[in-house]
């Protein structure tokens, strides 16, 4: 006896249609081969675009002085000022003089001078959460 028609294949005497595989979703895809590590798509294609140069970086604002940054820690650790944790130099200065408190002349002078440099602008406390 011979195996019913809807199993046999094309020649009729395989068993195509119920061994098959099962498909996956990625079959329905056209394959695409990968290129090998370290080759570009640059290197294959001469004409393809190159990308504009990433824009120039300000450098850096230098290091401010090391007896500045002595003056202005002494000026942290003077608690006759009042607390400085949650507001920069330049505001504990004039607060400060708003109350009366006389703070130094020079500190001002050095904040006002050096406003763009971090360094200079918060406390020793600024990296720490209140």
């Amino acid at each position: 006896m011979s195996p019913p028609k809807a199993l046999r294949g094309a020649e009729g005497g395989g068993v195509t249609a119920a061994m098959e595989q099962p498909r996956r979703i990625t079959d329905s895809f056209p394959r695409r081969r990968r290129r090998p590590p370290g080759r570009s798509k640059a290197k294959r294609c001469p004409q393809a675009r190159r990308r504009a140069p990433p824009p120039a970086e300000e450098p850096p604002a230098p290091a401010p002085d090391q007896s500045l940054l002595e003056m202005l820690r002494g000026f942290d650790l003077a608690w006759e000022y009042g607390p400085c944790t949650g507001i920069t130099r330049l505001q504990r200065w004039e607060r400060a003089q708003a109350l009366g408190l006389n703070p130094p002349k020079h500190v001002r002078d050095a904040l006002l001078e050096h406003r763009d440099n971090p360094d200079v602008t918060y406390s020793l406390w600024h990296q720490y959460e209140l």
